[in-house]
């Protein structure tokens, strides 16, 4: 079930963004493979599954990628598939024999997905990095941070995630839709620095409007505001608040007992310093949940700030199913959500190697090809 449904994907097995884009297609019912190196498949199967979210949904098989006979396994998987991705440095796959020309010219309709750090070419293209230097690179760090204070990483969700590995979900159903129309594959380059660039493109807007000043926590979204942020309770915990337009700030200061006539300007920032500790100081009167009988389901713009561990509990969360459990490990449900082909709940993820052979049967290969393969250690 789902929107990819019959769309076969090869994954070339890595870290981070790459499987979480192979989890995303899953997620939307595509069949994805995800080749492991054969080192990594255990001699027994373990029982259960392993805890690796970014596979549920998956296949895997083990091949030996040093082995031509191994590379040429995948060529022939590529022969039947609609999609590859992989997530080394560029020229890797070209020197392991499954580069774009060889693989398009098996499969001229294959979307080929490439996902890199810095793209393709350009001065740091060859250079080593992970998300945090992406972001860096891209802007976007900068700008994230309180006042006074170094800018912050916001774990490795910009870089690696949202301008990662779902900018390269979000490309690969791209040249899926083209593919379908024209007939003719083609490559996805798909770069953290530019996906996290892509992200923040408001703020292009909002800079050349002079809505924006380079300077962090001085602006409505970056906690310079009062009526944008996050406050400490008594309890220790937290609420965040977003109240922005006119209508829903005047729900917020009557929900503070603020009379507006004895305050500034919402918007005049040279107070903003001063409000914001009045504002402080009143949320610290109360606890989490106190505040949350005076301000839920009021049109303020609030929420609690969860735990990880606390949000699959909360009611609105627990009403969407917006998390589910496979085999023991709550985590995030498949979205978005389609009306006509919706998704189902993914299988659990599979051990390096667990599916070899069902795998490569329902690609064509003989029982006596697969014994060979094996025999001559191709695949594990």
């Amino acid at each position: 079930m789902g929107p990819l449904a019959g769309v076969k994907v090869i994954e070339l097995a890595g870290i981070g963004p790459g499987p979480f884009c192979g989890m995303m297609l899953a997620d939307m019912g595509a069949e994805v493979i995800r080749v492991e190196r054969a080192s990594a498949v255990p001699a027994e199967m373990p029982a259960g599954s392993p805890p690796d979210v970014a596979s549920r949904g998956k296949q895997s098989i083990g091949v030996d990628l040093k082995n031509p006979e191994g590379v040429e396994t995948v060529l022939r998987l590529i022969e039947g598939a609609d999609v590859l991705i992989e997530g080394f440095r560029p020229g890797v796959t070209e020197r392991m024999g499954l580069g774009p020309d060889v693989c398009l010219e098996r499969n001229p309709a294959l979307v080929y997905g490439r996902m890199t750090g810095w793209g393709q070419d350009g001065p740091y293209a060859l250079a080593a990095g992970h998300d945090i230097n992406y972001i860096a690179l891209s802007g976007v760090l900068s700008m994230i941070g309180r006042k006074g204070e170094g800018p912050v990483p916001p774990l490795n969700l910009v870089g690696d995630f949202g301008g990662g590995g779902m900018l390269l979900a979000f490309g690969v159903a791209a040249a899926l839709v083209s593919a379908k129309t024209t007939g003719a594959g083609q490559v996805v380059d798909a770069a953290m620095v530019d996906g996290a660039a892509v992200l923040a493109a408001m703020f292009s807007s909002m800079t050349a409007s002079g809505m924006w000043q380079e300077e962090r926590g001085s602006n409505m979204l970056d906690t310079g505001a009062h009526f944008y942020d996050v406050y400490e309770c008594s309890d220790g915990e937290y609420v965040s608040i977003g109240s922005i337009e006119p209508q829903f700030y005047s729900i917020l200061l009557e929900k503070l007992a603020l009379d507006p006539a004895e305050l500034p300007h919402q918007h005049d920032r040279a107070q903003w310093p001063a409000l914001k500790a009045k504002v402080a100081g009143i949320f610290k009167t109360k606890t989490r949940d106190e505040w949350c009988e005076i301000m839920e389901h009021t049109d303020l713009c609030f929420a609690p700030v969860l735990k990880w561990s606390e949000a699959p509990e909360h009611p609105h969360n627990v009403s969407r199913s917006t998390f589910i459990d496979i085999e023991g490990i709550t985590q995030p449900a498949p979205a978005p959500r389609f009306s006509g082909t919706p998704s189902s709940t993914p299988a659990a993820p599979p051990h390096a190697g667990q599916n070899t052979d069902e795998t490569l049967t329902a690609f064509g290969f003989s029982t006596d090809e697969i014994g060979a393969l094996r025999g001559s250690g191709a695949i594990a």
